[in-house]
């Protein structure tokens, strides 16, 4: 995460803390950080938030936002985390959105950060009353105007707010729609379908979610089901075909981000018994109906899709693009100030690699190879530069008039 996040966010813990404290009636307490008893007490909500949304998953899809004591475990733990995972991916947007519908908002961590990254008009949806007393309360704080909407796709006859966005977010939400069985992905493609019927022209849905293998596997089954029904992916995906991280089950697509942990999540982190050094989540820009997919520069394009998988004598990665999921390795002793950066890259990083030859399950990198960075982790792919235009043919000459 940059500095630049960093900052912003640093700006909003104060804010979290002393939400939660009002909404607990507290009203003493150091500003901006918890007593040792406040961290003991959202540890413990913190853990049960993660084992029933991570691994017993008994709580994906129940109302768990009602709770206050677990809402409260969110609003200090999961709402940095969700933060700043959003504002990585919105560095991948083509466009700087305006009008943001945030659907599946909790207490707003996607939609704060979405009016962090320049949104001018930001509305947040959600089933949750308390959850959403909480974004108000927040945006009170923040001195920021969000407008608030209920909205329950589980509903019968549920209906999405009025109006026309650059950008829908759902964060952390379409994993718990529908139950847990491959019979929720298309019930979960529709939704996604009739979401993107509000997205303007040029504009985007992102779909985030967790970074475990069932979630982020299913969030790229869908992606198969839209892409079959000619819907383009933004990002991260180059490959238009169906997605290659399913051919194997072991394996999964997921990205990873470094970022300068804050001071709260780190002490519920070590209280509920877990790591977070870095930010996980499995994401997807997608593009509203008709419109194509991004053309990227000349080149062979590689996203990279793991995390160095060094060995002796040698650097080896994941990489995806156009064709396809394929490895990428390069021998130490071929080296060189060409392909340095090949030695130092990080999960997203998209590059240019030359010298190809195809070894084993992907390519080989020679010793004449040359790696450009295209796109770092968390910014967009430069598009396709526009082809020159055609010179004009010169202007028949006008016949002066007759006499």
């Amino acid at each position: 995460m940059s500095n630049a996040y960093s900052k912003d966010l640093e700006r909003w813990l104060p804010r979290l803390i002393s939400v939660w404290r009002a909404s607990r009636g507290r009203e003493d307490g150091p500003e901006g950080r918890l007593t040792p008893q406040e961290v003991k007490e959202v540890g413990a909500g913190v853990k049960q938030l993660s084992l029933g949304l991570t691994r017993e998953r008994q709580l994906a899809g129940a109302r768990y936002m009602d709770d206050p004591r677990l809402l409260g475990a969110y609003l200090l733990f999961y709402w940095p985390v969700s933060y700043a995972q959003a504002r990585q991916v919105l560095g991948e947007l083509p466009n700087r959105p305006r009008h943001v519908l945030d659907l599946g908002s909790g207490p707003g961590p996607v939609a704060f950060a979405a009016m962090d990254a320049g949104a001018s008009e930001v509305t947040a949806a959600d089933r949750s009353k308390p959850a959403l007393n909480l974004a108000r309360e927040l945006a009170t704080e923040a001195g920021e105007a969000l407008a608030t909407r209920e909205w329950d796709p589980l509903k019968k006859n549920a209906t999405l707010p009025e109006g026309q966005y650059d950008l829908i977010t759902m964060g952390h939400v379409v994993n718990e729609l529908y139950g847990a069985t491959d019979e929720a992905l298309k019930p979960r493609a529709a939704l996604l379908e009739s979401v993107l019927t509000k997205v303007k022209k040029g504009g985007s849905l992102l779909v985030m979610e967790p970074a475990l293998r069932e979630t982020s596997r299913n969030l790229l089954k869908v992606r198969d089901l839209l892409v079959e029904r000619g819907y383009a992916i933004r990002a991260p995906c180059m490959y238009r075909g169906a997605c290659p991280a399913l051919v194997k089950e072991t394996d999964w697509c997921h990205a990873e981000r470094a970022w300068p942990m804050p001071r709260v999540v780190e002490e519920l982190a070590r209280v509920a018994g877990f790591h977070k050094e870095s930010l996980k989540m499995s994401y997807l820009l997608v593009a509203p109906k008709g419109e194509p997919w991004p053309e990227p520069p000349p080149g062979r394009l590689f996203r990279i899709v793991s995390e160095s998988l060094e060995g002796k004598g040698r650097q080896r990665y994941i990489g995806c693009g156009p064709e396809g999921r394929v490895g990428l390795a390069m021998q130490e002793r071929h080296r060189s100030e060409k392909n340095e950066k090949f030695f130092h890259l990080q999960r997203g990083d998209v590059i240019e690699a030359t010298d190809l030859e195809t070894k084993g399950d992907g390519f080989a990198l020679g010793e004449n190879a040359e790696v450009r960075m295209v796109a770092q982790a968390g910014r967009g792919v430069p598009p396709a530069p526009k082809p020159p235009e055609a010179p004009r043919e010169p202007a028949a000459p006008v016949p002066p008039a007759k006499p």
